[in-house]
């Protein structure tokens, strides 16, 4: 654990020319090992207790892209309970990178370094067919903020935003979709109302946003270590137990760039994975009660 935080205080900011998510070459299976698997374990063995299944739904090798949706803030603790669970499976050498935020690279300094050396890449479509092209597995939220800080009263709903970006690479590129959806990660914290929709009609009307920030989401939640909090904050979660489930990949019909240039085609496809991904946590839910 205090190997982990030295890392992060002396990791290098990161500047323009590395480390700044564009390229495939920054990842490091040695810093996955050193650096995060520690943390990752004694969370996922003592603090999230964490519980997965359907590990046999992975292929053995080949690209694929794994599509989830993920919970309780910017800790998301499911996501990276999965990353740990998929390394300790698979090893740290096989080629995996999820897609994040372009915010992570200019909000967080050092922690952007980390996570680009442990496989976090820029949120573009180039950068999920590069991956792709080099049989690499892409991991994806496309839900993003509306979906880690979707009010408590929905969190047993998907919510993928309506972003169909990851259909259309998928078609392109003739990968499977691995669908992931988890229970118990929305508990760390209590979001109890998302405020964009008012202030939104505030700045059409002269308000300008608070920081500069425009993040599709201003959530008010109780958690730590604010107690209460407003807007996108990071936060601390709490200690619920976490249980992932990887679901069965999905396959569509057609595949190439006249399938991912077919908007009718790719809305369909969109709400097939997206029903799909409920359907799996609906069960998920009714045999945990």
């Amino acid at each position: 654990m205090i190997n982990f935080f030295e890392q992060l205080v002396n990791a290098p900011a990161p500047d323009r020319h590395k480390y700044d998510g564009w390229s495939l070459d920054d990842r490091d299976p040695r810093v996955i090992r050193e650096v995060f698997m520690p943390v990752w374990k004694w969370l996922y063995e003592y603090y999230f207790r964490v519980v997965s299944d359907g590990w046999e739904h992975v292929p053995a090798q080949g690209r694929m892209l794994v599509v989830g949706s993920h919970n309780g803030g910017l800790a998301a603790p499911d996501m990276f309970m999965l990353m740990y669970d998929w390394f300790v499976r698979y090893g740290t050498e096989r080629p995996a990178y999820g897609l994040a935020h372009p915010d992570v690279w200019k909000y967080f300094g050092g922690m952007s370094t980390l996570a680009v050396r442990a496989g976090a890449m820029r949120a573009h479509p180039k950068m999920a067919l590069a991956a792709l092209q080099k049989e690499a597995v892409v991991l994806v939220y496309p839900g993003g903020a509306e979906d880690v800080f979707r009010p408590h009263s929905q969190r047993d709903r998907i919510q993928l935003a309506g972003r169909k970006g990851f259909i259309k690479v998928a078609l392109r590129e003739n990968a499977p979709i691995v669908p992931v959806v988890s229970t118990g990660a929305h508990d760390g914290l209590i979001v109890l109302s998302d405020i964009y929709p008012l202030l939104e009609r505030l700045h059409e009307r002269g308000m300008p946003w608070l920081f500069g920030i425009d993040p599709n989401v201003f959530p008010i939640y109780l958690g730590l270590p604010w107690g209460i909090a407003f807007g996108p904050l990071p936060n601390l979660p709490l200690p619920t137990q976490v249980h992932i489930r990887i679901c069965e990949p999905i396959e569509f019909d057609r595949y190439g760039r006249n399938a991912a240039s077919d908007r009718d085609y790719v809305d369909a496809c969109y709400d097939r994975v997206e029903s799909q991904m409920q359907a799996e946590l609906d069960r998920l839910l009714r045999e945990k009660s």
